[in-house]
């Protein structure tokens, strides 16, 4: 029997698929972009089938990288960009929408009204206190409620038993098994606004007040279980899937955060600063998010989560939007040429602003320009808006009474020198870069692994994380504040009149 695994990493701009040995090392991997649509303003979907095609084209390429048969792989893992909304017909597994993105801001008003109903009667922390979660178009509920209006019939199909909800695991799975599985795991429960982290099951008061019909949801199963077998007609074998986790959360995982206090961010399309806080699921005082971080065996891990919108897709902007170089490996050259003491400030609130602000209606702006501020400058001010967004999250963290003194770091932008120094200049902590970045794709492997037993414990699987690199802050705390200060500034100017 081979220990070899496979990780399915469904992001938010590309697929990915990454094989994994037993001690984590990466033998193959395939990876595609995919296109992107915005119908309106505020508005973010993909179109479902490419999700699925570009995944499928991503496994091939890494078998073949990896030299390997279908047969050769072990279990495999699905990883997804979360709060992503699909719902579909279960006798054709077509989609009745495209998937409304988690930057999706459509349901915004929405959000609003809800809430103001629930204040006026004497329920405004009843979604906060069910699921750790704040009423926002970022999650999933007012997506689905969105569709079920939007799309004829869709109501009275759901509520027929003939639709079928998901996140995009549950849509890879769904596809992967020949539509024999329709599972999630609790970490993408827990983003749904529809599901109780502390009793562990789907809310009845919760589904009444968005009306969702119980028939739509998929069973919610622990972290590492035992999700379905993949067709053989689609893969070419007949495969265990035996974990599923949240991008986030299995990035938390790859970084190995099992001890409360430990705390990994990631940085590719959003910025997710994770911290764990053990068994207790600690209520925020300052609009952080309380999750799940992972449930084994039934027994759950929680997280305190802080989210921002945009950090690698700002970049993106800059590289396909205004053209400003070709690739983002050129920006930290471009960043090293800049004076650190430029003023230019940029808050890429494109599709509203995230944690701690929650305002769905503030657009980005930059401040600060001169007749000397050029390619390097943009650039370089939009690397730092990763960082101070990241402050900004510390600082939440910090009034809720926890502040991590190492921060684990991840993703396509923690390649960057320049951001992870300037990180760890702003937020006077620690940052640590391991030898592997794809954690995401690592950590729901490990427990694709820890299920199928290629793994006996997480003390085996933390043994294997390993340190590339270490940050330490370089500047003062009178520079530390005076930047932030700018920064505050700039938010502030961009905030709607609605939240301010």
């Amino acid at each position: 029997m081979t220990d070899y695994l496979l990780a399915f990493d469904q992001g938010t701009t590309s697929s990915r698929a990454i094989v994994f040995d037993a001690a984590g090392h990466r033998l193959g991997a395939g990876q595609e972009e995919f296109k992107q649509h915005f119908p309106r303003d505020g508005w973010v979907e993909h179109d479902p089938e490419d999700l699925w095609e570009t995944s499928l084209r991503s496994y091939h390429m890494a078998l073949q990288e990896a030299a390997l048969r279908p047969q050769d792989i072990r279990a495999i893992g699905i990883s997804n960009q979360r709060e992503t909304t699909l719902i579909w017909n279960r006798s054709t597994g077509r989609p009745i929408y495209n998937a409304i993105v988690w930057q999706d801001r459509r349901t915004a008003l929405c959000c609003q009204e809800m809430s103001e109903r629930l204040q006026q009667q004497g329920k405004s922390q009843i979604i906060s206190e069910k699921t750790g979660l704040l009423l926002d178009p970022y999650f999933s509920a007012s997506k689905m409620r969105w569709i079920l209006d939007h799309v004829h019939g869709a109501q009275a199909a759901a509520e027929a038993g003939e639709l079928a909800f998901g996140t995009v695991d549950s849509f890879l799975l769904w596809r992967l098994t020949g539509g024999r599985s329709h599972c999630t795991d609790a970490t993408n429960a827990s983003r749904t606004l529809l599901f109780n982290i502390h009793t562990q099951c789907w809310d009845e008061e919760l589904l009444t007040l968005f009306n969702i019909p119980t028939s739509l949801l998929p069973t919610v199963l622990d972290s590492a279980a035992d999700f379905g077998v993949s067709d053989p007609a689609i893969l070419g074998a007949a495969i265990p899937i035996t974990g599923i986790a949240g991008d986030q959360q299995a990035a938390a995982f790859g970084q190995c955060c099992f001890e409360p206090g430990m705390a990994k961010s990631t940085y590719g399309t959003g910025c997710f600063l994770l911290l764990n806080t053990g068994d207790k699921a600690l209520q925020s005082e300052n609009r952080l998010l309380t999750t799940i971080a992972y449930r084994l065996h039934g027994k759950v891990t929680y997280a305190l989560e802080g989210s921002i919108f945009m950090a690698g897709a700002t970049m993106q902007w800059l590289r396909d939007g205004l053209r400003l170089f070709k690739d983002a490996a050129e920006t930290e050259q471009l960043a090293q040429q800049t004076d650190h003491n430029m003023h230019v400030i940029f808050v890429p609130a494109f599709t509203g602003l995230g944690a701690p602000y929650w305002d769905a209606d503030a657009r980005g702006a930059i401040f600060g320009l001169t007749r000397d501020t050029g390619i390097k400058e943009l650039v370089t001010a939009a690397l730092l808006s990763v960082c101070y967004q990241t402050r900004d999250l510390q600082r939440a963290m910090e009034a809720d009474g926890v502040r991590p003194d190492t921060l684990r770091v991840d993703g396509g932008m923690a390649r960057n020198d320049f951001v992870l120094q300037n990180l760890a200049n702003l937020l006077d902590c620690r940052v640590d870069r391991p030898r592997i970045t794809e954690t995401t794709a690592l950590g729901v492997a490990c427990l694709a692994g820890l299920q199928c037993g290629v793994y006996d414990s997480l003390e085996t699987i933390a043994r294997q994380w390993q340190l590339d690199k270490s940050f330490s802050p370089q500047k003062d705390n009178a520079w530390r504040e005076e930047r932030y200060a700018l920064w505050q500034d700039a938010v502030n100017r961009t905030r709607s009149k609605l939240v301010c």
